[in-house]
């Protein structure tokens, strides 16, 4: 009598047992790879989703690097709108694979970015981290001297982190061609303006961003050997796409691209864990609508759903905290939702 392949698997394998019949996130869809201890110097960087990851952190008491923390006399409003305490470092979101891998051969190779100040009404900006400085600075050598205080904050980040964890946010990004350096924003939304014969649109594939994971992987491993990565995939969808696809279309395409090299990153990479976010808020086997009206932005029941998913296995008692929203005065409009400053990366590059 032959045993099918199928006997003695976990309820969470089947579909009737771990979706129809409960809620995935009460029936496993998490199971960590490794522990993440509270010792464990973790660094956060990413789409804008991965900001609610870091304050999750922070609130339950993890050890989450700041090495450009606000200045001390800066209002937690400010603090936010300037882009500090979002992230690890003062970089802003980083949206694809591609930027990741700019920032950290810039920092440990001598990538030479090209050419990234941009001007708007004569003042100055960093075309990598463009929202940092709301008001820009007054020359470009400035952006310059604000640049390399920056990427040795991102060196001395990098080297003491134990845990780091990365949110794929997009595929699509503008590149300009001389120096093939690509931006977190359309040239002329923030700053700069658009010229057709230096900036070329870049939807990346899986094979692209497959390569920039694997190097970036190598690059921090070669600093810290025992490095380990906590992937995710945000769940917020594109605001506009440069692809002449139906917006949904193309943020399925981006999303899945996304997804895909996460999992291939888990199966490969011993070192690596992905945690689900993305389906727990991206799918609609939840039984519920997580996303505000706007149906981008997360809500925040959304939120806490994710966090005590990730939590029942990092956080022990801990898991059942609520996932608390920010003070009112810290959120914002679509584009600041919760307190999460996200630029939108694909607004119209010709200014409509």
């Amino acid at each position: 009598m032959s045993i099918s392949p199928y006997a003695n698997r976990p309820a969470r394998t089947f579909w009737k047992s771990g979706v129809a019949a409960d809620l995935p996130t009460r029936t496993a869809l998490y199971e960590k790879r490794f522990v993440i201890a509270k010792t464990d110097r973790i660094a956060t960087a990413g789409s804008c989703f991965a900001q609610h990851i870091a304050r999750n952190f922070r609130q339950r008491g993890y050890t989450i690097l700041d090495t450009e923390p606000s200045p001390p006399l800066l209002s937690p409003e400010d603090a936010t709108r300037f882009g500090f305490g979002l992230y690890s470092a003062r970089y802003g979101n980083i949206y694809t694979s591609r930027q990741l891998l700019q920032l950290l051969q810039e920092t440990f190779e001598g990538r030479d970015p090209g050419d990234i100040v941009w001007e708007r009404g004569g003042r100055y900006f960093d075309a990598l981290r463009p929202a940092v400085e709301p008001g820009g600075l007054a020359s470009p050598e400035e952006v310059l001297a604000h640049r390399r205080s920056h990427i040795g904050k991102v060196a001395k980040l990098f080297r003491e982190t134990d845990v780091f964890v990365f949110t794929f946010g997009l595929t699509e990004t503008w590149m300009d061609t001389a120096s093939e350096t690509v931006f977190p924003t359309a040239p002329g939304t923030i700053a700069g303006s658009f010229d057709p014969a230096r900036f070329q649109f870049r939807n990346l594939d899986y094979f692209d961003v497959w390569r920039d994971f694997v190097a970036v992987r190598r690059i921090l491993r070669a600093i810290n050997p025992a490095m380990r990565f906590l992937v995710t995939v945000s769940p917020v969808p594109l605001t506009a796409t440069a692809t002449e696809q139906h917006v949904l279309a193309a943020t399925v395409y981006s999303k899945s691209v996304l997804r895909a090299v996460a999992g291939r990153a888990y199966d490969v990479f011993d070192d690596v864990d992905y945690f689900p976010s993305y389906e727990i808020i991206g799918t609609p086997f939840m039984r519920t609508n997580f996303y505000s009206d706007s149906l981008r932005e997360v809500a925040d029941e959304g939120v806490s759903a994710v966090m005590q998913a990730f939590f029942a296995e990092h956080g022990g008692a801990d898991a059942a905290a609520p996932s608390a929203p920010l003070p009112a005065a810290r959120r914002g409009s679509d584009r600041e939702s919760e307190g999460v400053v996200c630029e939108d990366m694909l607004l119209d590059a010709f200014g409509a």
